[in-house]
């Protein structure tokens, strides 16, 4: 069974780095802290709790919600993970969480610069990650717009064919596609 992703249009394609514009979507989301392992283990459970029902429709029916890919988890001073609700449903259709630290947000379309790689995650992966996007971006004269994220897309017990992803948003001004 496929597992739906945000649809988005690649701009750019130069294995391992992408460009992509990516419409609006709506997120399920709480913040985290502490490190890799603890918060996106914690992350986690607080959204998937969502997705498998812990919420409430003005019905007073709890509904399951399809899980999507990626989980992603956004870097910075505040960290915070989310899931991309499935492209059928706007934010109004969408239960309330039962949970207070669960939020339910628009994101606005944007264009991500992103970096695949494989294996397992850890803190030290993801930053070194981030550093070669970093590094890469500044050599072009792309500017960014706030912190990195982290794109996960297997489930825990996968070992192989692993994709991992590092994005940060990008300024469309400073770059000048073909397509």
């Amino acid at each position: 069974m496929a597992i739906e992703e945000p649809a988005y249009r690649s701009l750019i394609s130069e294995p391992p780095f992408e460009h992509r514009a990516y419409s609006d979507y709506v997120i399920a989301e709480t913040d985290v802290a502490g490190d890799f392992d603890t918060a996106s283990t914690r992350g986690f459970r607080r959204v998937a709790a969502y997705i498998f029902g812990e919420n409430l429709l003005p019905s007073g029916e709890n509904k399951k919600i399809a899980m999507t890919a990626p989980v992603v988890m956004n870097l910075g001073d505040s960290a915070s993970m989310y899931f991309v609700m499935p492209s059928a449903y706007k934010k109004e259709a969408l239960p309330n969480p039962s949970a207070a630290n669960v939020h339910i947000e628009e994101e606005m379309p944007k264009t991500l610069a992103v970096l695949r790689f494989g294996g397992f995650s850890s803190d030290e992966k993801i930053k070194a990650q981030c550093d070669i996007l970093a590094n890469t971006l500044t050599e072009q004269g792309i500017e960014t717009v706030g912190s990195y994220m982290y794109m996960g897309y297997n489930a825990p017990w996968d070992v192989v064919n692993r994709r991992n992803e590092v994005a940060i948003e990008i300024v469309l001004n400073t770059l000048t596609y073909s397509n």
